[in-house]
């Protein structure tokens, strides 16, 4: 659990400025910076940073917050991930509170800082983080070293029509044949040691009893590097015809496959430019799109997309486009993409299907026709809807009553797990023109309660298109619905001491009040029974919207910390408002009372 006061100490230090200005262009402009927006397309900057106040904020989109929700919003990270970024910067150490209960739990947190998976409890038998981190590097750059000597590895990426300029980009390298290579740059390569750092990092297999070598061997390699540009794994590529054709590093503490997509990190500035992400299968396709010019574009790594992977990729973009061959085997990876997307949709976030021709991957689709062809197929990708509706329209005969049954006894659990109410309700209405219905019929067919599904927004009442900023009040109304013992936790006196009197500010007030007077086991309330609480009141958009969001439980983030996080920007919101508001004041009429609280808020 990281430190409130180190929260405090930490935003105190760092100059928010520098920390937007390391991603954006800022141009100076009276006594604040601004930029165009990285959260929303626009032509005339309206997006604003302020040294004073160290708080950014955009006038179009209304995305706003401090160096902290910057760094969540822009690139993707965790809260706890944010604040280690920006302690790096300063200088600082990431102070561990001790569990009172378990302290060997905390012994073990942000062991791995710098991945998807640095939140939370790891054996505390793993190596540090930094230790694997560099094993990593010197495992790339032997790699590299090795494709330099080999004739048969060079000759093998020229017949891809892979450049040199390329492959030096990507960190492109060689495993040579033989089982011990490694061992050649680790003096201490294992001979049997399952708990080896050559091992956890997944460069080396070791058995009970039984010499250790090298995982990788006779192959092409490609690092995958995570957010913070770190290799966390590799990617081996067979150069004859053996099997697996592609070996991917095993689970380790640094690379866990259904959370890191290939080139995410380097593709992420042109993600956000182009406005899209195109989701292919294979590293070489990546690498030959971006030879190409096409660089708004990752792999997933030798598993199905999940719904973790959708949920980063809408971090950076509203448009995704998944890029599959035109086979059955393409269309069936593609159906399983869509599967795991319908959980993660939001309303004015597009996912598209782009099938290429028979026999045709990305790589070689666009070396035959060129970056202009193929990005031109890239916008006319087939929406979601349409390729459900399709997809779902050719396993059945809609010509009889059985067909047009059957496809609403399809359709019914893919709906039921759409939480985007305005699409859900287009969805249902393109499917009940299909099966014949009307929407309300297909609505009660399939159980789904009227006001979810069935029925668009309220009138007057308009639902934001854009997940709002992860504002402290956000992340804290987040972990109560997720877990609402918390509301124990929280010292509901400061809230009122608030200056930004939002609509956030506003639930959070509301739904700790309900959460504190419940008469009902807290540990037994439901997000059903909490909504009831809200039915007449007009903040329950906003909940229902937040509700939807559900980023704690999806992204296996440390609870506490993201809790104690909450409350302790929260708390320098406030000391930052209160001091706004004395300085605004000329000296000579502030009070005494007034002048020692400034001085407080300021040493504070």
């Amino acid at each position: 659990m990281i430190e409130q006061s180190f929260i405090q100490e930490l935003l105190g230090r760092v100059d928010i400025v520098e920390v937007v200005a390391a991603h954006l262009q800022l141009k100076k402009k009276g006594a604040n910076f601004t930029a165009c927006c990285p959260f929303h397309s626009e032509k005339t900057p309206s997006f604003t940073v302020s040294p004073s106040k160290q708080f950014y904020h955009c006038f179009g989109c209304g995305n706003h917050g401090d160096a902290i929700n910057f760094l969540m919003e822009y690139s993707g990270m965790s809260f706890v991930e944010a604040v280690e970024n920006i302690a790096a910067q300063v200088g600082l150490q990431v102070p561990v509170q001790k569990d009172p209960i378990n302290p060997a739990a905390s012994a073990g947190r942000f062991a791995v800082p710098g991945t998807e998976k640095s939140v939370g409890v790891v054996t505390n038998t793993a190596l540090p983080s930094s230790n694997l981190f560099e094993r990593m590097d010197v495992a790339a750059k032997y790699y590299r070293e090795q494709l330099k000597q080999s004739e048969q590895a060079i000759a093998y990426l020229k017949s891809r029509g892979v450049s040199g300029q390329i492959a030096l980009r990507f960190g492109i390298g060689y495993a040579p044949p033989g089982w011990q290579n490694l061992s050649a740059v680790f003096v201490d390569y294992p001979s049997n040691d399952a708990g080896h750092a050559l091992v956890q990092a997944g460069l080396v297999i070791s058995h009970d009893n039984k010499k250790s070598y090298d995982r990788f061997r006779n192959r092409i390699m490609f690092p995958i590097r995570g957010n913070k540009e770190k290799i966390v794994g590799f990617g081996g590529r067979v150069l004859d015809e053996g099997e697996p054709k592609y070996l991917n590093s095993p689970e380790t503490p640094l690379f866990t496959k259904g959370r890191e997509l290939y080139n995410l990190a380097s593709a992420s500035v042109a993600i956000r430019k182009s406005g899209r992400v195109v989701v292919v299968e294979g590293y070489m396709d990546v690498v030959m799109l971006a030879q190409y010019g096409v660089e708004y574009v990752v792999a997933t790594l030798g598993t199905a997309t999940t719904g973790i992977h959708i949920q980063k990729l809408l971090r950076y973009t509203d448009e995704i486009v998944f890029c599959f061959d035109g086979d059955q085997a393409g269309i069936k990876a593609a159906w399983r993409a869509l599967e795991n997307s319908l959980s993660q949709l939001k309303d004015g976030k597009d996912v598209k299907f782009l099938f290429l021709p028979d026999k045709e991957d990305p790589d070689s689709y666009i070396r035959k026709h060129g970056s202009a062809a193929f990005e031109a197929l890239v916008k006319k990708a087939l929406p979601l809807s349409v390729f459900l509706c399709n997809e779902l329209s050719g396993r059945v005969n809609l010509g009889t009553s059985e067909g047009r049954a059957r496809l609403v006894q399809q359709v019914g659990p893919l709906l039921s797990q759409i939480t985007a109410p305005v699409f859900a309700f287009m969805l249902m209405k393109r499917l009940s023109d299909l099966a014949g219905v009307d929407q309300e019929q297909l609505a009660t067919f399939l159980k789904f309660k009227k006001k979810r599904i069935s029925s668009p927004p309220r009138p007057g009442v308009q639902r934001p298109l854009r997940s709002l900023s992860v504002t402290p009040c956000r992340r804290l109304i987040q972990v109560l619905l997720h877990d609402s013992t918390y509301v124990k936790k929280l010292d509901t006196s400061f809230l009122a001491l608030s200056g930004d009197q939002n609509e956030e500010m506003a639930l959070l007030v509301s739904l700790a009040e309900i959460l504190g007077a419940s008469q009902t086991d807290i540990n037994k309330l439901t997000l059903e029974d909490i909504l009831k609480h809200f039915n007449h009141s007009p903040s329950l958009v906003l909940l229902e919207k937040i509700a939807e969001e559900t980023p704690i439980k999806q992204m296996d983030w440390d609870i506490e910390a993201e809790f104690m996080g909450g409350v302790a920007r929260l708390r320098e919101v406030q000391r930052k408002t209160r001091m706004a508001e004395l300085h605004s004041k000329p000296l000579n009429l502030l009070t005494p009372e007034e002048k020692k609280e400034l001085q407080q808020l300021a040493a504070s």
